[in-house]
């Protein structure tokens, strides 16, 4: 079963935010899926990735490429898993997929200032609780580090 970790984003943008969570999954030797919830969103993450540090990238492909399945990274508003990932992403409203088990860990980022965000994500947390499946609540704090919650 997947380890599933709440991120309640606060103050800093997922644009900002998510890079370095890739970059530690990565360092793990994980592959990663991100699922967001439209193309054009998908599209400026594509171009952010390239770019968010003058001296660094993360290598990553979208799902429409042909060698996405070779990518450490994908991008995809897909439910699949198209290259093989440990770790997947559900970021811009994406809820948590139901099927856990072809995952070492699933995280849901979530906009704290978003109404709709805060209950979808709140949704998610009492129907894991629900089926019996831990979770964990990760806050951003003034200096944007996460502090574990819950």
């Amino acid at each position: 079963m997947a380890e599933v970790l709440f991120y309640h984003l606060q103050g800093r943008p997922l644009e900002q935010v998510l890079p370095t969570l890739l970059e530690r999954s990565l360092s793990r030797g994980w592959k990663a899926v991100v699922e967001l919830s439209s193309r054009e969103r998908l599209a400026g993450l594509d171009d952010r990735l390239w770019t968010y540090a003058d001296d660094s990238f993360l290598p990553h492909a979208t799902a429409a490429e042909p060698d996405a399945a070779t990518n450490p990274i994908v991008l995809t508003t897909a439910a699949d898993n198209p290259n093989g990932a440990q770790v997947r992403f559900c970021v811009d409203g994406v809820r948590i997929p139901d099927a856990l088990d072809a995952y070492e860990r699933v995280i849901l980022m979530f906009d704290g200032d978003d109404p709709d965000a805060l209950a979808s994500a709140r949704e998610d947390w009492k129907k894991l609780r629900t089926l019996g499946i831990a979770a964990t609540y990760w806050q951003q704090d003034e200096t944007g580090r996460w502090e574990k919650k819950a």
